[in-house]
Parts: C-alpha cells; structure tokens; sequence
C-alpha cells in the first residue's frame, strides 16, 4: 500500500508521524471544530459551501484558521495531488490548541490552533437507485451548540450499544418532544399532501440538507420548523440526508413503521436528483 499523508499546520506529514502533544485544548477538553466532505473522480464535491460551514464553526468557537480560503483550497489541493485517492473523504480539522493550563484558548500569536487536514478513501457508492433503507431508534438529547460542527459526538458513541441493542441502523434525537436530527444526518419527513418537513432549529444545517431543500423547493412545499414525535405516525415517509450517506430512506421508527414500510416516491425521486447534482458538480 502507497504511503498516506496528512496536513498539519500546512506541513505535508505522512500519517504515521502526524501528532499533537497532549497540552490540546481537543485532547484536553474535547474543543475543536471539523468539517468533511468528499471527492469524486479528484473532484471536491460541494468544497465552497463546506469551506463556509468551516470558516463559521471557527468563528463560532473564536479559533483562528490562520488560513485565507484561498489558502484552504491550496492546501486541499496539495494533499489530493500527495495521496491519489479518486473517490475520498477529506476533512478539515481545527482544533483549541496547544494550552499552558489545560483550559484557556491559546492565541495566534503564541501558537493558536492546529489544523489538520486528513484524506481516506471513501468509494463513491451512490447511484440513481436507492440501494437501501434504514430503521431509527429515538433518545432524548440536545447537542450544546448544536449549529456548530465542533468535535463534540459524546452521545453518539456511547449510544452504540443502546442502538445495536434495538436492532436499529442510527439514533435520532430529540428534545421535550420535538425532533431535532440524528448524530451525523439531518432528519425529514414528507407528509400525505408531499409537504417536506425537516426541523429548523437547534440542528447542524447540513450541506446536503441545504442541496436537497432547493432541489425539493422547485417541486413541493417546504417547511422548516419543530416536528413533533407524535406526527411520525401520520409521516407517508421519512428519509435522512448526509455528506456520505447521500439520501436514504427510513422505513421505521421505533416501532412505528413510516407509511407501508417503505421507500416512497417522494424520497426516491429527490434521492435520483440529488444523485444528478452530485454527478453534475463532479464532472466539472
């Protein structure tokens, strides 16, 4: 296997030398933020809005890139040329830095954050057809600063068990009653008359959510907004939407089974447009 390497800092490391000392604020204190996104064919799919998404979260948890965006697709570029990997995931990292205490952010001045950039082999796997269906289990929880993508899945790893136990494929949240989004996907349902409902607060907007909203915009009624437990026993189906997951259907809940158990004509419609865009930004 051809050796891999990584980005730290702007330094081009292969993995297995790449390391942070213990004084991190992410190894210390679990601060940091990331963003992921995928290529196709060497293509970086979507990489403008993930950068936006990126450059937010750092601001939101007052960490300094250190980087221009024009920096950024240097270096992205710089790693993709290093690694030859056609159909990828590749994720930006940055973390709280190197602390004196263990507790106070470090400034740029002396240090600041670490970025690391990182790139593994992801196969492309999506095609116009749906090729599977999943079952969600529900648990209460509400993510602290659920609008930033920080590195912050606690929940989400212990809640493995637990899923594994109910026979489900993921978890989906919720709070007081009201949905708001799985660990690593946005959530949406699609009512009897087609009206696309997805949560609108306290959740990680989604670069894919955003894709599959404009493209669902141009056909049916769209309403972002709190979505109750109680309306997924009325929901005609339900899908999830994710960087690698793509678009799949969610067929059960629970025990509540969504419309005839399963995938309906709305979700497989948009998963085959959201296939086409995807195919169309990575042929460019």
């Amino acid at each position: 296997m051809n050796e891999s390497f990584v980005l730290l800092n702007g330094e081009l490391i292969p993995t297995a030398n790449a390391a942070l000392a213990v004084s991190d604020l992410a190894i210390q204190r679990g601060y940091g933020i990331f963003d992921f996104f995928k290529t196709l064919n060497q293509r970086p799919i979507f990489l403008n809005d993930h950068l936006d998404r990126f450059i937010a979260s750092a601001q939101q948890l007052r960490l300094p890139i250190g980087k221009t965006r024009e920096e950024l697709h240097e270096l992205i570029h710089r790693l993709q040329q290093a690694n030859n990997i056609p159909d990828s995931g590749i994720r930006l990292t940055l973390t709280g830095g190197y602390s004196p205490d263990g507790y106070a952010l470090t400034p740029a001045s002396a240090g600041g954050p670490n970025l690391i950039i990182t790139q593994q082999p992801l196969p492309s796997a999506i095609t116009p057809d749906l090729q599977r269906s999943i079952r969600l289990v529900t648990y209460a929880h509400q993510r602290q600063m659920p609008e930033t993508k920080t590195i912050d899945y606690l929940m989400a790893i212990w809640l493995q068990p637990f899923i594994k136990e109910t026979c489900a494929d993921d978890v989906l949240y919720h709070t007081g009653g009201v949905i708001t989004e799985c660990p690593r996907s946005n959530f949406f349902v699609v009512t009897k008359d087609n009206t696309i409902v997805t949560p609108g607060r306290q959740v990680l907007k989604g670069i894919t959510r955003m894709k599959t909203l404009n493209i669902a915009a141009q056909q049916f009624t769209i309403e972002e907004r709190d979505l109750k437990l109680d309306e997924l026993k009325t929901a005609k189906e339900a899908f999830i939407t994710s960087t690698t997951k793509h678009l799949v259907p969610v067929v059960q809940i629970d025990t509540t089974l969504i419309g005839k158990g399963l995938p309906g004509e709305v979700t497989r419609l948009l998963h085959r447009e959201l296939y086409e865009l995807v195919m169309e930004e990575a042929a460019r």
